[in-house]
Order: structure tokens, then sequence, then C-alpha cells
């Protein structure tokens, strides 16, 4: 595109031009480097250095000087709009366009035209860049302009606001000199103290000294007057003008000036009187039992760890009703509630006034905190207060209670302990005949924890077989032959030295209801055992006498389990012989009768155990399916209420009756020859006790039957 000065249109083109535009990292065509025509640090659009390069084609072509000049200012400011603003960037790309041109301005007026454009490109750029500082000078100036009528009218909008909500604010607002007069107080403010603004006004805060204030809290107000503290909050109590008390809560700031000295107080009130009487009603509910008003569990804990913390003598009186149950079920609920509050009120009077604390536990259980005195007489004090008659629902109710009292020095020194064993001397009272008071004794407390361990251990000893089966022989007393033998239920437990026999276990065993799978296991081991007896030569007609607790007969199913097990044994049912002791047969009425009755139709035998120990009435025999009664001990021993001669005529009269009805006579206990004699000469039946061999392991039976067969010996009777 070489350009002589000669006519129009050459050099150069647009697209030559565009093509070879320097940017930045651009290198000509040839591969050497052009770094001083390339733009540094700004891209140039592809599309700007089109329209760029069209520019300058036209100036390039107009022979007109001013036009030409015109035209090429115009490319300038085309320049600066594209990001050329750097001055050696602008430089470099002048330099570029007079390489690229000179060798078409090869006469007078070409060499001119190109200085013609070349300076009407500087010049554009030139006044572009002043007209873009011009107006940034502009916009700064507007900004700064515009910034302080901002905050002239934030200020006035702020003091608007502030006389707004001062003058309308449901909270006081008050502001205060250093030297606590008030300066201001709005609406709210003075309607919480009851003063009008003008009796408000100079006022000083020391003014509203209440007795309930915090000390300190004046003495942090003091702090903030000099200028110590920059905030404050407190919750006080004023005496308003009319003498009405309001709780407030106080929120005090520091104000200080723009150059940090200390301007003001500025004070927010806010009447919590309600939240506060609210927050005391809540606290009294969760402290106290809404039936009776007393203390509740938390609060005596709470109390009694206070006192245990404490030297000196600590003791609690854990208080039961005797027949509650009955009041409620009899007279109903809402007399049950009046009489809890009868008794709430009777103990607070009487025991509160000498500073004993008295607390509701739940239910008919109270609980009394007694410190540094003698348990003792306070216990009898509870007795007496409440064995006073009650009038409730028109009617005197007498009520009476049992009391568990312990100190701290047996019962231990924590609260848990205490009243773990507070409990369990209540427990006592209950069990010793109720309307008393028991003390804690710690001899009777480890056997208490010892029965308690027994049971929480006895499932696991049943599933793990450590308990088993013992068995005393029944002799005929008439020909002293085996004749039978009773299953014994022994508990092997690990630790112990010898077998532990079913006075440790068994009631256990009833309370828990273990006693029906316990049962159960024994009947199974029994049943199969003497089914192998009964296979041995001397065995055939030997029967086995198993015990039936009184739980196990009101257990759904007990019939079936038996004839179950009969049948899996192979055992005849006349071969077993199920006992129950006097008071749990004449127990046994209604559907338990039924249940007698269905296992004598089995063909199972029904023995009534330790006859005379309870009721001692043959009358109710004509009613129950019973086969046998057994005698009990003190009658057989001579250690009867009567003693021996009348024990005697007893059995006498007893045997004669019992054979009249068809039943058998077993007598227990025998001890002695002279015992066996007798009672043979009396009628008795059966014989069992240690004089003929106490209760041993199946081998031992078997060596019976095995001695019985070849006639080498017999049990010891007559």
């Amino acid at each position: 595109m070489g350009v002589d000065g000669g006519p129009r249109g050459t050099g150069p083109s647009a697209a030559d031009l565009a093509a070879s535009w320097p940017v930045p990292g651009a290198a000509p065509a040839d591969g050497a480097a052009v770094p001083d025509l390339a733009v540094p640090d700004l891209a140039v659009p592809d599309l700007a250095v089109r329209d760029l390069a069209a520019r300058v084609r036209d100036a390039w072509d107009c022979a007109e000087p001013d036009r030409c000049a015109e035209l090429a200012a115009a490319v300038g400011h085309g320049l600066a709009a594209a990001g050329v603003t750097d001055l050696a960037a602008l430089d470099r790309t002048l330099r570029y366009l007079t390489e690229r041109l000179a060798p078409s301005a090869s006469t007078p007026e070409a060499a001119a035209r190109l200085a013609t454009l070349v300076g009407g490109i500087a010049v554009g750029a030139a006044g572009a860049q002043q007209e873009r500082q011009c107006a940034e000078q502009d916009r700064l100036a507007r900004a700064a302009l515009t910034q302080r009528i901002d905050v002239e009218r934030a200020r006035w909008a702020s003091e608007a606001r502030f006389a707004a909500v001062f003058a309308g604010s449901p909270t006081g607002i008050g502001i205060t000199a250093l030297d606590g007069r008030v300066l201001e107080a709005n609406a709210a403010l003075c309607e919480t103290f009851g003063l009008s603004p003008e009796a408000f006004r100079g006022q000083n805060l020391r003014a509203f000294v209440h007795p309930d204030d915090d000390p300190e809290d004046w003495v942090r107000l003091d702090a903030m007057l000099d200028g110590r503290l920059d905030r404050l909050r407190v919750e006080k109590t004023i005496w308003r003008s009319d003498g009405r008390a309001v709780h407030l809560e106080v929120v005090l700031s520091l104000v200080r000036g723009p150059d940090g000295p200390p301007r003001y107080i500025l004070g927010m009130v806010q009447d919590v009187t309600e939240r506060r009487d609210l927050e005391h009603r809540l606290r009294h509910q969760a402290q106290h039992d809404p039936l009776t008003g007393l203390p509740n569990r938390a609060v005596f804990l709470d109390r009694l760890d206070a006192a245990l913390g404490r030297a000196g003598d600590v003791g609690v009186c854990f208080v039961d009703l005797d027949g509650f149950k009955t009041v409620n079920d009899t007279l109903g609920h809402t007399v049950g509630d009046e009489l809890l509050r009868t008794v709430a009120q009777r103990l607070q009077a009487d025991l509160g006034p000498d500073g004993h604390l008295v607390a509701r536990m739940g239910g008919d259980e109270f609980v009394v905190l007694v410190e540094g005195g003698d348990l003792r007489p306070v216990a009898t004090r509870i007795l007496e207060a409440l064995r006073r008659p009650v009038a409730l629902a028109g009617r005197e109710v007498s009520v009476t209670a049992s009391v568990g009292a312990v100190g701290r020095a047996d019962g231990g020194d924590t609260a848990a302990d205490l009243l773990a064993a507070a409990d369990t001397t209540l427990l006592w009272a209950k069990n010793d005949g109720r309307d008393r008071c028991a003390h804690f004794d710690p001899d009777r407390h480890r056997a208490h924890l010892d029965r308690s361990a027994r049971a929480a251990v006895l499932p696991a000893a049943l599933a793990a077989e450590e308990f088993v089966v013992r068995y005393q022989p029944l002799v005929r007393l008439g020909d002293g032959r085996l004749v039978g033998v009773e299953a014994l239920v022994r508990w092997d437990r690990p630790g112990s030295a010898a077998l532990l026999g079913p006075d440790e276990f068994v009631p256990l065993a009833e309370e828990t209801g273990l006693i029906v799978p316990l049962g159960r296991w024994v009947l199974e081991q029994a049943c199969a055992q003497a089914a192998r007896w009964r296979a041995e030569p001397g065995g055939a007609d030997l029967f086995v006498s198993v015990n039936l607790a009184v739980r196990q007969v009101h257990e759904p199913g007990i019939v079936d389990d038996v004839a179950r097990v009969l049948h899996e044994t192979g055992l005849p049912p006349s071969a077993l012989q199920l006992e129950l002791t006097e008071t749990a047969a004449m127990a046994t009425t209604g559907a338990p009768l039924g249940v007698l009755r269905r296992l004598a139709d089995l063909g199972v035998r029904i023995a009534i155990d330790d006859f005379g120990t309870g009721y001692s009435n043959l009358a109710y025999l004509r009613d129950l399916p019973v086969h046998v009664l057994k005698l009990a001990g003190p009658f057989v021993t001579g250690r009867g209420a009567a003693g021996g001669d009348v024990d005697a005529a007893v059995i006498r009269h007893l045997v004669r009756l019992a054979h009249t009805l068809g039943v058998s006579i077993t007598a227990e206990h025998v001890e002695t020859a002279q015992q066996a004699r007798l009672l043979q000469s009396l009628g008795c039946d059966v014989g069992q006790g240690w004089f003929f061999a106490p209760a041993g392991v199946p081998a031992e039976i078997t060596r019976m039957l095995d001695a019985a067969a070849s006639g080498r010996g017999k049990p010891r009777a007559g």
C-alpha cells in the first residue's frame, strides 16, 4: 500500500490497518517483535479496531486540512473511548500510524497531511482526556455536595425522629445531667413515676433510693456520673407518688460529646411489675404443690442438700397416710383431695412454727425436714396430729399415718441416701402394723438390702439353673413303707456356704411373680424324676408332692400346664400331689376354686399344707376337692399353744373328722420315734420329718427304694 503523494486512495487500506493494529502481545507478520508498537496493558476490542482503522483511512483520504484535523480528532476521541488513555500507549499508537503511513507520504502534501492526521489524533485524545477529567471533577463535586445535603437531611430527620420517639415512646425516657439532676422526662416516664414533667425536672436520681436496692448499683452509677462507666443496667423498685411500689428495668447510657468528654446520661425505663409478678407466680408454682400449697419435692431436696452441707443434726420424717386409697375409692377423689389439704394444714400448723420444713412428695406422702433436734418427739407429734378425726363431706373420717424417721448419722450424708433410708423405714412402719413410727435400724436395713439384692438376681438365677430340687420321704406310719416324696426347691447360690432354703427366696419370688416360672420348673423336674423312680423296682406306687403357690393358682393356664407336664413325663395324674397352704386354700374362692376342681378332675391329689396354723376349719373341706391334710409342726412336736396332751386330743379329733370326710392325714416335722409311735396310735396315715430322713438328692431316694425292694431296710417308723 505504498502512497507517494499521488492520487487519493493510495496507501494502506482500512482492512490492512485493522489487521496490523497493535494490541497487547501482537507481533508483525514476519515474526520480528515490535514491542514499541504494541499498546501495553490495554486490549482494544476488534470492533473498535476496525472502526478506528476506518476513521484513520477517512482522515488520510481527506485533502482538506481542517476536515482532516477534525476527522483525526474524532479518531483521538475514539482511542480514549476504547480505553487508550495512558500517554505511553497513545505515543506508541501514534508512532505505529506514522511508520505505517510514512511510506505513502513521499510528497510534501502527503507529509503535511500525515502530520495533520497524527496531530489531530493527539489533539482529539488530549481533549477527550481533559473532558474526562472535568467530568470526574464535576462528579466528585456533585457527590460532595450531595453528601453534605444528605448529612444535613439525616441530622434534621434524626432530630425529628428523636423528638417523636421521645415524646410518643411507651418506654420511659429521661435525660439527666452529670450531677444526677433530671433535665427531661417524656410522658411515659412521668406516668411510671406518677409525677408531672414539671415536678420531675430537677429531681435527683438519688431521690429514688429503695430499701431493696443493691448498694453496688449506686456505686456503679457514681462511676457513670464520673465518666468511668458507659452503660449500666439495673432492676430496681421505686415508690410512686401515690405510694404504690413499681418494679423497673433501667438502662442508663453515658452520652459523650464529639471530643470525648461526658455530656449527659440517657435513661430508658420499662415498668416490669407485671412480668416480675408473673415470674414470682411461676416460680412459686414450680416450687410448691398446687393442691396443698406446701413446698414440693424439688424445694425439699434443695433444702435438704443445704442442711447436709452444714454441721449439726439433720433428720427426715417420711409420712404416708394409712388407708388413703380407701378414702379415695369410697368417698371420691374430691374428698381425698380435701383430706390431703387438711393433713398439710395440720402438719404445717404444728411443725412449721418450730422451723421444720413440711413438703409434699406426691400422692399421700409428706416429708418433714428436722434440723438440730431429736426426731422422736417430732414423729410423735406427727402421729398425734393426724389421729384426730377429719370432717369430710358431712362426716368424720379417721385416718392414721405411718412414719419412717432417719437421721444423718444412720442414713447417710447425701439427700438421696437419707431419703432412701427414710423410705425403707416407712415401709417397716407399714409392715409392723401402721399408725406408728419406725426408726432406722442399720442391721434391719442391711437385711433389707440383702433381701432386695436377692430379689434382683432371682430371674438370672433361674436362667442360670442355680436352683435344685431335693426330695424328702413320705412314710406310711402303719408299716414304715416309703410311699411318696415331697419336692423341695433349694437355691445353690454362688458364694453361699450352703444351699439356701425356701424361706430365703420363695417369698421374694411370690412378690416378684417369679414363683410362676420357678414353680413350673420344679413341677417339671419333680414329675420327670418321679416317673424315673416309678420305673425302678419298689417304686411303682411312689407319688411326688409339689408345692403350689397362691399366685400359681391364679395364673391362667395352670391346669393346662399340669396336664402338659404329666403328658410329657409320662407320670400318672394319681402320682402327683399338689400342696397349698391352709391360708391359700381358704382364699381360693371363685375362679381359683374352679382351678382346684379341674386339677382334681385330672386325677391329681390336692393337699392342704401346714394345717392348724390358720383357720383350722374343717367345714370348708366339704367344698374343696381336698385329699390330704398335712398337720403343722407345732401339733406334732408338742410345741402348740395348748401343750402335749391337748395337742394329742386335737390331733385325734382332727383325724377322726378327716377320715369321716375321706381325707387322709400326714404329720409333718416328725423328729423322734416317740412322736412317730404316738402319731400312728392317733390314726395319722403318713409321716414326714428328720426322723425318717432329711430332704436329699434323688440318689438317696433311689437307695431307699432299692433297700426296700431287696428287704434290706426301710425308713425308721415304729
